[in-house]
């Protein structure tokens, strides 16, 4: 688990591309390196090199590297790089405070290997980050095809001879979460690559420069951002394209901004062509609707490949951890490890606010599991930390259970490097309650669609009026609009751009039933929301979190169940949340932990905006209801969302938490509020790197 960032210049043909150092000037680098400092304090490095494409194009690349290390600490050290026979790379380490950041060695460079290099072949060089569980088995492979290795047992250098012998076809091979970029000097090629599910992240911008194309990414949005900002084009960047879409669901396919983009999850795109088209290198299921349900599926079947998807992910060679909230997923998870490695050290966190506590029942699972249990006491400062995290990544995360989940790495990474998390389990094994409201919908959308937008005594969320409500919003515009943090009423008076209210995609529009629901949370909830928000606050600490519900052949088993299986009737209904998986529970843990109501991992956001609980009250309104809310107006986000019903949408959130004869006066605003106010902090910080 590591950081990567990268940058890359493009000359077209024809024309004589400057020095090397002169197309990517090392402050560049440092720009970047700075952006991902906290994710790797183990080690750093960085490569350079020039290459040529078949139609003439000159290629300068330049990687950095931040090291956090999990498994080979002497042999893992990256960019890692291999000599081809032409081979003009350049790396360095600093090691020590004689040798500066970049040094014409090659620290990296592994030992020559025929097998990648004949025929011709040229240098080949990897950053990557995350970790590949099963490089043993495809060093293995490669080794019988008679590559050399170097290391141990790294498993990047497995990634340098998977793609010297499969090219892109090793990606399809790979079961890991990774965010990575692999370059082949031979073919003046540098290729992005994501995980299946989005758990590492990769962004970046892309402009260009007196016809020369300029493409900088990072394993955070805020280096990519910082970079455009500091050598991009001077004209006044306008941030509000796809900014509804981020408003709406607090998270989007790509970052704001005409120069942004993000590597999706399960494509590889080179970044080098001239018009870089992502592609997809695995698919989990039948494109482009829902996946074919026809899999006959036990509990023993499901405990079996779960199994194997945790055992996967005990590979290390540092002392591993998982979080333990007392819930199912997190329960059968920290069981599993257990039993395999022998013992294990389980966490779980005593929140701020005793109503959302769980270390209870984090307890009671522990001593079913068998674990070596630990309660973990947070010291919250909301306020700061929210500022340093939104600044940190560079875009305007919309959930606040990033906080919690920020607090809880910073303690258990004062006992562990790695932790197993059941995050995945709700998306696969439809675990939420909008999941059961899908079903709903599919058998029942147009008696539903009747009920009015707004219903009287629907202040509070989880009010019976205000989910009736978000369940004829639902039938009307489809099934993301229970995903919805702003639903499109309120989006429509908030963004006076009708442009802003673009879906993400129509997954879930066009067919609101559970299928569609569980597709959309996959393909936009999980990699947008949870697995973003997860990297941001564990690897703030340098902490690595590895999810075994997102093993490939647990989720392909769980994507073709029959949904008869999947929720089976027994457990109540139409079939109970998670039926399967409480099944699977039902076996092992008691009935306290398998039956209790699913909590989440959450904090009460909206008393703290009225109580100012560690600042957030002030914070809110220093930043929404000041000068320029949301950035320089040359951001253009001031001019599209409506000031006055930002204004409008606190004092109705004030309101709601006073005692009043008239209930209808207030309405909870809680996540709209942390919502626009993330919005907030992250346009103030690209106006201040903007002007910097």
């Amino acid at each position: 688990m590591c950081g990567i960032a990268g940058i890359l210049c493009v000359h077209p043909p024809g024309q004589p591309p400057p020095p090397h150092h002169a197309a990517i000037p090392e402050a560049w680098l440092d720009i970047l390196d700075r952006s991902i400092v906290h994710r790797g304090p183990d080690g750093q490095g960085r490569f350079r090199d020039r290459g040529t494409r078949p139609d003439g194009t000159t290629v300068d690349i330049a990687l950095v590297h931040r090291r956090l290390s999990i498994i080979d600490h002497a042999g893992g050290h990256q960019p890692m790089v291999l000599l081809g026979e032409s081979g003009v790379g350049e790396s360095g380490l600093q090691t020590g405070a004689d040798e500066g950041p970049y040094r014409r060695t090659h620290r990296h460079a592994l030992r020559p290997c025929p097998r990648c290099t004949s025929g011709g072949k040229g240098t080949l060089a990897v950053a990557f980050n995350g970790c590949i569980y099963n490089h043993r088995d495809l060093r293995r492979e490669l080794q019988a095809a008679g590559h050399e290795f170097s290391t141990d047992h790294s498993d990047t250098e497995v990634l340098v001879h998977g793609w010297g012998e499969w090219d892109e076809g090793l990606l399809a091979r790979l079961e890991g979460m990774f965010a990575l970029s692999h370059w082949d000097a031979a073919r003046g090629a540098l290729v992005l690559a994501r995980d299946q599910f989005g758990e590492k992240p990769l962004h970046g911008v892309s402009w260009n420069h007196r016809g020369v194309e300029v493409r900088a990414f990072a394993s955070a949005a805020a280096g990519p951002y910082a970079v455009l900002a500091a050598v991009g084009p001077r004209s006044p960047e306008h941030v509000s394209a796809g900014i509804g879409t981020w408003l709406r669901f607090g998270f989007a396919g790509d970052p704001p901004g005409e120069f942004a983009f993000t590597v999706r999850p399960s494509q590889s795109v080179d970044l080098t062509a001239r018009r870089p088209t992502q592609v997809a290198f695995r698919r989990l299921f039948a494109e482009p609707g829902p996946p074919r349900r026809t899999r006959a599926w036990t509990p023993d079947d499901a405990e079996r490949l779960l199994d194997e998807a945790v055992r996967r992910r005990l590979d290390a060679d540092v002392p591993i951890g998982c979080f333990l909230s007392g819930g199912v997923d997190s329960s059968l998870v920290a069981l599993l490890a257990r039993r395999a490695a022998g013992s294990l050290q389980t966490f779980s966190m005593r929140m701020p606010d005793p109503r959302f506590d769980e270390t209870a029942f984090a307890s009671r699972a522990a001593e079913a599991v068998g674990s070596n249990h630990v309660t973990l006491d947070c010291q919250p400062a909301p306020a700061e930390d929210l500022v340093a995290l939104i600044r940190e990544v560079g875009l305007p995360l919309g959930d606040s259970s990033l906080l919690p989940t920020h607090w809880i790495s910073h303690a258990a990474r004062q006992h562990v490097k790695v932790a197993l998390s059941g995050d995945g389990g709700d998306e696969l094994f439809a675990g939420y309650e909008r999941h059961l409201a899908a079903r709903l919908l599919g058998r029942a959308s147009v008696p539903l669609a009747l009920i009015p937008p707004r219903l009287p005594w629907a202040g509070e969320p989880k009010s019976l009026p205000n989910r009736l409500a978000r369940l004829g919003n639902a039938a009307r515009h489809g099934y993301p609009e229970l995903a919805s943090i702003f639903e499109r009423p309120l989006l429509r008076r908030l963004a006076r751009a009708a442009a802003l209210d673009a879906p993400i995609n129509d997954i879930g529009r066009s067919r609101p039933d559970l299928d569609a629901a569980l597709l959309w949370d996959l393909l936009n909830y999980l990699p947008g929301d949870l697995m973003g928000k997860v990297d941001t606050a564990s690897m703030h600490h340098a902490l690595e979190v590895r999810c075994p519900f997102l093993d490939t052949d647990l989720a392909a088993a769980a994507l073709s169940a029959r949904l008869d299986d999947l929720l089976p009737r027994s457990q109540g209904g139409m079939g109970g949340r998670k039926g399967l998986l409480r099944a699977v529970a039902r076996k092992h843990l008691p009935s306290e932990i398998v039956d209790r109501p699913k909590q989440g991992f959450a904090i009460p956001i909206g008393e703290w905006f009225r109580s100012d609980f560690g600042g957030l009250r002030q914070l809110l309104r220093d930043h929404l209801l000041g000068h320029e809310p949301f950035g320089p107006d040359h951001l253009g986000l001031n001019s599209i969302i409506s000031l006055a019903f930002v204004r409008r949408i606190i004092r109705e959130h004030d309101d709601a938490g006073t005692r009043s004869l008239w209930p209808w006066k207030g309405r909870d605003h809680a996540q709209r509020l942390y919502m626009l106010l993330a919005l907030s902090i992250w346009a103030k910080w690209l106006g201040e790197v903007r002007r910097s």
